[in-house]
């Protein structure tokens, strides 16, 4: 399964090691959340949403990422990737989420932007600890309120919705393959990795893959990427792309898809340091 990495990933395997801010420590299972992993079509424009709230952006390679506490935003996909067919809504990953000290100092820096904001007392159900914002190009995120929160902002969520009937299983898929812990989210289905909530959330219409889409796909960093796909394989999961090495950096990439179209990248990085979970 392993092998050399071929010459089209090299320069975003270079990225991924360049970029890389440091992540939580890893569950039992080696596993912390890496990445999300954008097809945007104006990239300033976005560059300058996620700076807004408080991100950290630099140019590596032929990527434009911003840095967050739990997560890197890769802004772009390689140069060639045909654009993106649509935003999240309507996808298996509907939004994906942030928390912050205060909910409402932190959409109104982004009111000068070309987003749409959904905020109380009129948005939702008249809350101000909550709110929604969708980019130009069809990126839905949310904003969760915890006052207590020692960091301007942080990553907090990747919010799926299936039906009804799948949320169980995908709970113990993420639970069984990931070591996601299970619990709830408050009314929702959920299961924590280090650094991500992962929130399952019945949805009346069908939705489809994400790759191909704004957010093309999510990423997570293994401690042991040989040991994942043993896991992988005795569960029936099998690469989209199997494990390949950066010769330059060491660092390990591969792809998978959930059961329900999540596209998900899967890293191993050398010499890696982690941070304690907020």
């Amino acid at each position: 399964m392993r092998k050399l990495i071929p010459a089209l990933w090299l320069g975003a395997s270079l990225v991924a090691g360049a970029a890389w801010a440091q992540p939580y420590t890893p569950n039992d299972a080696g596993v912390t959340m890496g990445h999300w992993h954008l097809n945007s079509r104006d990239i300033e424009a976005n560059k300058k949403i996620f700076v807004a709230l408080g991100g950290t952006a630099l140019k590596a390679g032929d990527f434009d990422v911003v840095r967050f506490p739990g997560v890197n935003v890769y802004l772009n996909m390689r140069p060639g990737t045909p654009a993106a067919t649509g935003g999240t809504v309507g996808t298996v990953i509907n939004h994906v989420g942030f928390l912050v000290p205060n909910v409402q100092a932190a959409v109104a820096r982004l009111k000068d932007l070309n987003v749409t904001i959904a905020t109380g007392p009129n948005g939702i159900d008249g809350r101000l600890d909550q709110a929604f914002v969708t980019t130009a190009d069809g990126l839905k995120l949310e904003f969760l309120e915890d006052k207590n929160q020692k960091v301007p902002i942080r990553h907090h969520h990747v919010h799926f919705y299936v039906a009804e009937s799948a949320i169980p299983d995908m709970q113990a898929w993420y639970a069984k393959l990931f070591g996601a812990k299970p619990g709830m989210r408050g009314r929702f289905m959920a299961a924590d990795i280090p650094g991500a909530n992962l929130t399952f959330t019945k949805s009346d219409q069908a939705t489809g893959t994400t790759k191909g889409h704004v957010l093309d796909h999510i990423g997570f960093d293994v401690t042991d990427i040989d040991a994942f796909f043993k896991k992988a394989e005795a569960a029936g999961v099998k690469p989209a792309i199997a494990p390949a090495k950066n010769p330059t950096n060491g660092v390990w990439v591969a792809f998978i898809y959930d059961p329900w179209g999540t596209y998900i990248e899967i890293n191993q990085r050398p010499n890696q340091t982690y941070l304690n979970q907020m």
